[in-house]
């Protein structure tokens, strides 16, 4: 992990946010490769998963609401964390976080950081809480959501009869969510503020188990088309002591990540049954059999945040000594990031042979016709190796080099990131070829 932390910072993805004052613990930048890859993994499952379907729409609500939405779902009562306190050094833990750790396991009840005692736990409420107005007082109190999900519920009838929906038919939303972590902790896999995909689908109660099933399996899917090995993901269902008070079933889609827990959950799919719309009093009225019911939710919510980090984990690689035969790779290790090619940040880099101007000019005419339909980059700055090298980095699938051979034969050369095979384009089919290859 420490080595995926180091590259994030390093080429521009993810760094602490505020560093310059030391930073604010749970809370990160994305730089402008991380950008590009929290787009695309945004881009990726909402064509997915709205756009491709017929039965789901999309929403973007606001992040604060009126707070009776929150008194309403219970989270302003019951959005509480187990709390505990080292009685020595005053450092305070999530009580479940601690009951699994393996140091609690072999040291008993004591402080993983200092072994001193702790404290009997107590409930934290983890919503952010701010004011609405210039008068901070009781009746100006609001929060920050710590969900996306009640934004949807709350908009259920406005946005069904608006689009002239039936059941079965879901709404999704992609957007910040806030939550005061107690112990925010293993780089981006819990934040203090973070984003969510969700998708809250809508079913006849006789039609739940059929339809848990089925988002079960289309996210799962997902992942792997994305890239995500196979052996680094697995399906955990909750016991019934772990589930959430609304829920019937969850099935956590977890991914083995590289610290002291293992597996952990990457994404989560709950039957919520009909609580979160008995809660606010809505229900639905079929025009065709009149009968009227409350629907049941079920719900697939991913954190794009996790999710990013479980997709660069599973495509950073080190390769001693390099992947090539030249004295200069020999020297020393590579890094390649094997990301999916809808996901890399960069798709094309152009890198002229020298810095010469009759190769940098055509070099720069490629990269600036190239922008119109891919994310590309620029780069004459060091060696060509090196600047391959570079751009196995982050990620990128296809280098294109204009070398003297260039101006003769107008023709330029890329390179595979992931084969290093390469092939030798005409400039004018050079757009064409690279749609094609980013397609497969």
């Amino acid at each position: 992990m420490d080595k995926l932390i180091s590259l994030a910072k390093r080429r521009g993805f993810i760094f602490p946010s505020g560093e310059l004052y030391g930073g604010l613990q749970g809370f990160w930048d994305f730089g402008p490769l991380g950008v590009e890859l929290k787009n695309n993994i945004k881009r990726s499952w909402w064509k997915r998963f709205v756009q491709e379907r017929g039965d789901v729409v999309g929403l973007d609500a606001a992040i604060v609401t009126n707070p009776k939405v929150w008194e309403k779902s219970g989270h302003v009562e019951g959005f509480a964390d187990e709390l505990v306190e080292c009685k020595k050094c005053h450092h305070r833990f999530k009580a479940d976080d601690i009951a699994n750790s393996e140091s609690h396991m072999a040291n008993g009840r004591k402080c993983p950081d200092c072994g001193g005692e702790l404290t009997q736990s107590r409930k934290f409420n983890t919503m952010f809480k701010t004011f609405v107005g210039p008068v901070e007082d009781s009746s100006s109190v609001a929060y920050m959501r710590p969900e996306t999900a009640q934004n949807i519920f709350v908009n259920f009838d406005t946005i069904r009869q608006s689009m002239r929906l039936k059941i079965p038919f879901g709404i999704a939303q992609i957007g910040k969510a806030f939550r005061n972590e107690i112990t925010p902790g293993n780089f981006i896999f819990r934040s203090r503020e973070f984003e969510q995909m969700e998708i809250e689908y809508f079913v006849h109660p006789k039609d739940d188990e059929k339809w848990f099933e089925a988002w079960v399996a289309a996210s799962h899917t997902w992942f792997t088309d994305m890239g995500l090995k196979a052996d680094n993901l697995r399906k955990y269902e909750q016991k019934k002591e772990e589930l959430a008070h609304y829920a019937k079933r969850t099935i956590d889609i977890e991914y083995k990540f590289p610290f002291e827990k293992g597996w952990a959950e990457l994404m989560g799919i709950a039957n919520r049954t009909d609580y979160d719309l008995k809660a606010h009093g809505l229900k639905y009225r079929d025009e065709v059999s009149t009968e009227e019911f409350i629907p049941y939710v079920i719900e697939p919510s991913a954190g794009v945040d996790r999710a990013a980090l479980a997709f660069l984990l599973d495509a950073y690689q080190e390769v001693e000594g390099g992947r090539t035969t030249t004295t200069e790779s020999n020297k020393e290790k590579e890094i390649v990031l094997r990301l999916h090619k809808e996901l890399a940040p960069v798709k094309v880099a152009v890198l002229p042979l020298s810095k010469k101007e009759q190769l940098s000019s055509v070099a720069k005419d490629i990269a600036s016709s190239l922008r119109n339909k891919f994310v590309t980059m620029y780069d004459e700055i060091a060696s060509i190796g090196r600047r391959y090298r570079r751009q196995d980095e982050i990620g990128t699938p296809f280098c294109v080099t204009v070398d003297f051979d260039s101006l003769e034969d107008k023709k330029v050369t890329v390179r595979d990131r992931d084969t290093m095979k390469q092939d030798r384009i005409p400039i004018a089919e050079l757009e064409d070829y690279l749609t094609e290859q980013l397609r497969t």
